[in-house]
Parts: structure tokens; C-alpha cells; sequence
């Protein structure tokens, strides 16, 4: 299978996807990203909660809430990002500075907490968000860049974490990974995010010796992998939702299924460069499991040009299909006017910060 220009096979789906035949010249962005899915989110400040497409559909964030303001820089104290988001109470956390904050360790992020980049510029760095035994937390709008030590990843989702929702979000040059969603970390979407300058992409399920994974749910559409490694996932165990995202001119492969995982990839755009397969296998043993196994790859709709080659295993018998968990996703036939709609119009965005029409200071 494979080849310049090619689409998968595999059953036919029976939901309709729109695509456009023509894409006229803009220069005004924000009126690209209309094309996108959430063209409502930025309505009003709180429209975001409740609205991610997929796994993470759930996550509120910090809706109930008052706002927290922040207003420093600094890593800690009063005005702090890191002060907001360890409160226990739920938080609508925005900020009035742009910059960037270096973060001396990983920032805790408790439960019900949304992190709304949107009205500044904010860069972290040295390290990144972990979140752990949290549920309902959204980020928004932010750029990660320069995570140094061992083990520090952008994002760190473990354990047992769930309701979260990653969204237009700019990753890249971690000493371990961009985002890690490990040990029953569950119900998640990932959404118009950049990952750029980096090995280890996206990690989902952290080793064989932790079968409680299984229970992992991840949603990741209309994101851009501009040259990364490889992992655009790697999964483990995991029932992974691709669709509508652009992988191009990867290191070592694309996709990578390991041991009992389930990846659906959907109508997105795999542009190879030098290494040309795009789907990758990889054989382990479950610690309750007596046989070493591999994780299964469904393929419907997907792109495949410049010459890649799928490198799809001919049984995908044991897919999940999306519409068993969720009725609805927004997704269109993968095309040279979405490729281009991706590449402008993912990660972090000049958008003003909507008016909350229920906002409360903190």
C-alpha cells in the first residue's frame, strides 16, 4: 500500500466529509481558522469549556469559577501561574503580562483549572505543566520551548488523570518528551497544537509493565507535526483517535502501535522526507500476558504523498471505531487547502482575549 499521492484503504465510513476544492489567497489568519473546528470557542472567554471534539469532550476546566489574574512573571508568589494553579478551587487563570516564565520545576496543576493563554504571549520554560491525579483542566494559547533535566517533558499527565484538553498550544525542545499522558491518565483531546524541534513527541502509555493503560482514551486532530522524530503518537496499550492533523519529514516513522494499542487514523496528511514509512510496529509483552504483542492500526481516508509508504499491517480487525464513544467530530477530506490551513494555523495564536460575561476578579 502506499505510494506518491496515495489514500488508504479499509472499510467504508459512512459519515461525510466536506472538502474544499479551492482555497482563495488571504492574508488575514484568523479568518483561515475559521476552517478549523471550535470557530465559536472564542465567542466569549468561558466558550471554550465543554466544547473539545473527542476523548476529552468532558473537560470543564475552571467554568465555575472566579478569574485569577496573572500579573508576574516570576515563577512563584503572589500573581504567580504557579500560585493560581495550585489552588484547590476551580479558576479561570488569564494573564495580563506577556513574556516568558522560567519555571525552576515542574508546575502543578490542580483540578478545575483553565489555563487561558489567549490576549498575551506566554513562553515556559526550563520546565513544564505536570498533571497529576487532576480532572477538568483545559491550556490554551501557550508556548513551551527549552525544558532541560531528566524526565521533563512540556506536558506530564500521569497518574490518573482525566478531562483535559490541550488546544492550540506551541511545543518544542524538551529533554524528554512534548506531551506524556502515562499510568491511567484518560479522556483526553489534543487539538491545533505545533510540535516542532524535537525526538520524542508524544508519548501514550508509559511501559509494558503498566496494564492499567488500557484504560487510556486520546483524542489528537488538527495538529501539525512540523519535523519531529517520530512519536505522532507512540502508544501503548491506548485507544487512540487520529484525524485531520499534518505529519511531515519525520526522523524515524510517523505512528508507532505497541502492545495491545488501538490507533484509528483518519483523513490526515502524511508527507514523508528522507524516512518514508509512516506507520511502525513495535512488539512487547504485557506483564499479565504469557505472548509478546503488537497494537493495531486502522487507516481510513489518510494521505500519504512524497512517496510514503504506509506500512500498514493488513489485519486492523481489532480497531475501536470513534463513533462507540463519541456521536459527533468535525473532520474533511485531507487536501493541499488543509495541509496549508495546519501549517499557518496551529499553536499559539494573536488572538485577543475574549470578554467574560461572567467575570468575577480574584
Amino acid at each position: 500500500m502506499g505510494g506518491a499521492h496515495g489514500r488508504s484503504s479499509g472499510a467504508h465510513w459512512q459519515k461525510p466529509m466536506p472538502s474544499y476544492s479551492t482555497f482563495p489567497d488571504r492574508t488575514d489568519f484568523r479568518t483561515e481558522m475559521s476552517s478549523l473546528p471550535y470557530a465559536r470557542v472564542d465567542s466569549s472567554l468561558r466558550a471554550l469549556a465543554g466544547q473539545a471534539e473527542g476523548f476529552g469532550r468532558l473537560a470543564v476546566g475552571g467554568l465555575h469559577g472566579p478569574l485569577y489574574h496573572v500579573t508576574t512573571l516570576q515563577d512563584d508568589g503572589p500573581g504567580s501561574l504557579r500560585d493560581g494553579c495550585r489552588r484547590k478551587e476551580p479558576l479561570w487563570i488569564v494573564f495580563d503580562v506577556s513574556g516568558t516564565i522560567h519555571l525552576s520545576s515542574y508546575l502543578n496543576v490542580s483540578s478545575y483549572k483553565t489555563i487561558d493563554g489567549r490576549g498575551q504571549r506566554i513562553k515556559l520554560t526550563g520546565h513544564g505543566l505536570r498533571l497529576k491525579e487532576c480532572e477538568h483542566v483545559i491550556v490554551c494559547n501557550l508556548e513551551f520551548e527549552g525544558g532541560r533535566g531528566h524526565d521533563v517533558d512540556g506536558i506530564q499527565i500521569k497518574p490518573n488523570s482525566k478531562h483535559i484538553w490541550i488546544d492550540r498550544c506551541s511545543l518544542r525542545d524538551f529533554d524528554d518528551g512534548l506531551i506524556d499522558i502515562t499510568r491511567a491518565s484518560t479522556d483526553i483531546t489534543i487539538s491545533r497544537c505545533h510540535f516542532s524541534q524535537h525526538d520524542k513527541t508524544i508519548l501514550i502509555g508509559a511501559d509494558p509493565s503498566h496494564t492499567g493503560d488500557r484504560c487510556i482514551r486520546v483524542t489528537i486532530h488538527h495538529c501539525f507535526f512540523d519535523g519531529t522524530r517520530q512519536r505522532h503518537p507512540r502508544v501503548r496499550y491506548g485507544k487512540v483517535h487520529l484525524y485531520n492533523n499534518y505529519t511531515r519529514n519525520w526522523g524515524i516513522y510517523a505512528v508507532c502501535a505497541s502492545v495491545e494499542s488501538q490507533i484509528y487514523s483518519q483523513c490526515n496528511i502524511y508527507e514523508a522526507g528522507h524516512k518514508k514509512v509512516a506507520f511502525k510496529y513495535l512488539t512487547e509483552k504485557a506483564a499479565d500476558k504469557e505472548e509478546a504483542r503488537t497494537g493495531c492500526i486502522r487507516s481510513e481516508g489518510d494521505l500519504f504523498i512524497t512517496g510514503t509508504q504506509v506500512g500498514l499491517m493488513t489485519v486492523a480487525s481489532e480497531v475501536f471505531h470513534p463513533s462507540e464513544y463519541y456521536p459527533t467530530w468535525t473532520v474533511e477530506a485531507p487536501s493541499d487547502a488543509l495541509k496549508h490551513v495546519l501549517h499557518h494555523c496551529t499553536g499559539w495564536q494573536h488572538v485577543p482575549r475574549p470578554a467574560d460575561e461572567a467575570a468575577i476578579a480574584y
